[in-house]
């Protein structure tokens, strides 16, 4: 690496910036060996050589990243094999290899700039070994002979420098420079006139010599043949040949028509048109030269961009035994036209951009250029489509920044593809699109929600400990571990410890266990609270609120109160007079179930009866009753078995027996009055406990009624758990009062709307 290489690095260090910065430039000579270092750009550039790895850095020119090799670990530029300048930069005085080195995270590009210096590695070289030239005596002393030049593929002063003729008598050399690519033309020029019957040939030798040093050269042997006597040239009639043309016209397209003319007559007269002997083959592929009339027509594809002058040398020749010709230069300027559509190159791409970056967020670097010079080489670079992206020039031209214009969210949308236009100044204006994709990430920006608040499940008593009673769903519009969901119960409070401690969440699906039986006749509902959390961090979370309401099962058999219950079996004996009506009410079978609603209703059913045409029994209230008067032929004693039958889906039921006697009248009376003694006294003491019972019902419910209003202007929306307040009224058809009067036990049933 050369000084003023280093020193360039130092100065472009000071101007660095977050993205671009300015071309450093470093000098190597062509032939060195492979593995050579080049210099040390992170150094030069000031980088902190421990991120370069992590940051990736590397070469992004793709065209000529095979000769050279960039170590991401200190940032060594190494050669990758050996550089001919001659091969790399063909017809070239100043090579220079320009690259893009990349940095990422942040992005960053630095231009490194290698001028492969030229060493004296060729000699020169003619295409021929030996050229032969025929001349007549009959020339004059002042003709210009063009020889073919020699070839040198190294640059500059180590180019073909001079030519060098042998000692003679007749000729010396001149040297025509053209500036173009064929270099210096050696011209023979003629200073004596010659004489054929003194010297019939002349042999010189040419030497081309390079500047090296020690200088490189080459020779050439020339043959002067001199023939007798065509003493007129052909003569052009113009000084000078310059045309115009586009570039891409048309093979077979006139470029020009030259004229010569020679004042001899005859075949020594006549005039053809050729290419002069040193226009090379490229020449010779792009144009073609009509013998005849000495129109120039175009014969391959003329590109601008490749070359934008041409100039020929045509020579005019006669017919003569010995012909005689003259050359003259044609310069063909190439006019530019908008063929080339402009190029696109992205240069480094973020692979994704979180949701929540922040409007100029870069997200990639793009390059553009086009081969066309002038306004067709201009180009114009937007973002087509609504995209919350837009472009930034950068410092280095024709270098855009991709950057975010707003605010993006991923849940709206999470991916783009964003498609550039660059578009040239020509006339028709030619353009290109390119579409990158864009890639956004998810941040933990939504939390759970659940499907509806609050949950409102109907369990069913006596439930399966253990068993799964319900589950509950949560969703997170967020992707990935955002999106994970984990659920639990909060058990903190005394409230919840009395709903919470008897149920467990599945923290993964949401599915909710109850670890007892629920029993509906204990517990009518209750309402916990169900937190769903998400992984992200930080976490998100949010509740919902669980009632859970305890369906009634008919799991209670009816029980019979009267008649009383002995030894497993409810049986009663009942004495009644045989000169009873139709319709006397002899008893009346009393029972309850402790199932509440449809479950607790009770039919009463004969299911057993000596003779059915002296006793009915009423199915909804249990009173037996006489069908008919007692005859002397009926029998003195009579059985009824009585079935009382609850209304559940699985109907459960009880049976009690009553034993029905038929005395006399006086016997009866008897009987009466010692019942109707000690039913004065039960009575009494029976309207006392009743009056007080159906006080007490009616304050109890109208506090009840009191406490439910009151508790559900007061709900509180906290996460803990609460059991849902019950009203009086607990979802069965009929209330029920038992109280006890001595040896008796009496049931009072009432309908839910019974007064206060």
């Amino acid at each position: 690496m050369l000084f003023e290489g280093r020193l360039f690095a130092c100065a472009t260090a000071l101007l660095f910036l977050r993205v671009t910065s300015a071309q450093m430039r470093y000098s190597i000579s062509e032939e060195v060996k492979e593995g050579t270092v080049i210099g040390n750009i992170a150094n030069d550039l000031g980088l902190d050589q421990t991120t370069l790895k992590d940051r990736k850095y590397r070469i992004a020119s793709s065209t000529v990243d095979h000769l050279f090799h960039l170590d991401p670990n200190d940032g060594i530029l190494y050669l990758s094999r050996k550089i001919d300048r001659e091969e790399v930069c063909e017809h070239t005085t100043a090579c220079e290899i320009n690259l893009k080195t990349v940095l990422e995270n942040p992005l960053e590009v630095h231009y490194v700039g290698v001028e492969v210096l030229d060493i004296n590695d060729n000699s020169p070289t003619f295409p021929e070994n030996e050229t032969v030239v025929e001349i007549y005596e009959s020339v004059l002393p002042g003709v210009r002979i063009p020889l073919q030049p020699a070839r040198d593929p190294d640059a500059g002063i180590f180019s073909i420098q001079r030519y060098k003729l042998s000692a003679n008598d007749y000729f010396r050399l001149e040297v025509k420079d053209t500036g173009d690519d064929d270099g210096k033309i050696p011209v023979l020029f003629l200073h004596k006139p010659l004489d054929r019957e003194v010297a019939r040939s002349h042999r010189l030798l040419l030497t081309a010599v390079d500047g090296g040093k020690p200088p490189k050269s080459g020779t050439m042997g020339i043959v002067i043949n001199v023939l007798d006597v065509n003493d007129n040239m052909p003569v052009f009639t113009r000084e000078s040949y310059t045309v115009e043309l586009n570039e891409n016209s048309p093979v077979g397209t006139t470029v020009i028509q030259v004229n010569a003319t020679d004042k001899d007559e005859g075949l020594n007269g006549e005039v053809v048109y050729s290419f002069g002997d040193n226009v090379n083959n490229k020449l010779r592929k792009l144009f073609e030269i009509d013998t005849i009339t000495g129109a120039i027509t175009v014969k391959g594809l003329l590109d601008y961009e490749a070359k934008d002058r041409y100039e020929i040398d045509i020579k005019a020749s006669d017919k003569g035994p010995v012909p005689l010709s003259t050359e003259k230069s044609v310069i063909i300027a190439v006019v530019d036209l908008n063929d080339n559509a402009p190029e696109i190159e992205v240069t480094s791409l973020s692979s994704a951009i979180p949701e929540d970056s922040k409007p100029g967020r870069t997200v990639a670097l793009i390059s553009v250029s086009d081969k066309d010079s002038g306004v067709n080489g201009k180009v114009i670079c937007s973002i087509i489509d609504d995209v919350p992206f837009t472009l930034t020039p950068s410092l280095q031209e024709n270098m855009f920044s991709i950057v975010t214009k707003s605010l993006l969210d991923r849940e709206h949308k999470s991916k783009y593809e964003v498609t550039i236009i660059a578009k040239d100044a020509g006339e028709p204006a030619l353009s290109v699109q390119k579409t990158i994709s864009v890639t956004v990430s998810d941040v933990n920006d939504n939390n759970p929600e659940f499907s509806t608040n609050p949950y409102n499940f109907y369990v069913t008593e006596n439930n399966v400990a253990g068993a799964s009673l319900f589950s509950l769903n949560a969703f997170d519009y967020d992707e990935g571990d955002n999106a994970h969901i984990s659920y639990k119960i909060p058990r903190s409070g005394a409230a919840h410890k009395t709903v919470t401690t008897f149920l467990n969440i599945n923290s993964e699906t949401g599915t909710i266990v109850a670890l007892k039986s629920f029993d509906f006749e204990t517990l009518k509902t209750f309402q916990f609270q169900v937190v769903a959390t998400d992984s992200g961090t930080p976490s998100l979370s949010s509740n919902v609120t669980v009632n859970v309401f305890i369906l009634d099962q008919n799991d209670n058999a009816p029980v019979i109160l009267y008649p009383l219950s002995s030894n497993g079996s409810a049986e009663g004996v009942e004495e009644i007079p045989r000169n009873v009506n139709a319709g006397h009410l002899v008893t009346k079978v009393r029972a309850y179930d402790a199932d509440i609603g449809y479950s607790g209703w009770l039919l009463f059913s004969l299911q057993e009866v000596t003779d059915h045409s002296l006793f009915g029994l009423d199915r909804y209230t249990g009173q037996i009753r006489t069908l008919r008067s007692f005859t002397e032929t009926d029998e003195a004693e009579h059985k009824l078995v009585i079935l009382v039958k609850d209304n559940g889906n699985v109907s459960l039921s009880a049976t009690a027996t009553v034993i029905v006697k038929l005395v006399e009248p006086k016997e009866a009376f008897a009987a009466s009055d010692v019942k109707s003694a000690a039913n004065d006294d039960e009575g009494n003491d029976v309207t006392f406990y009743l009056m007080i019972t159906l006080g007490a019902v009616s304050v109890l419910f109208i506090i009840s009624i009191i406490v439910l209003i009151a508790m559900q202007c007061s709900k509180s929306t906290d996460y803990s758990s609460k059991y849902l307040q019950e009203t009086n009224y607990d979802g069965t058809l009929c209330h029920s009062i038992q109280y006890r009067s001595g040896d008796k036990r009496y049931m009072l049933l009432f309908p839910p709307s019974f007064p206060n």
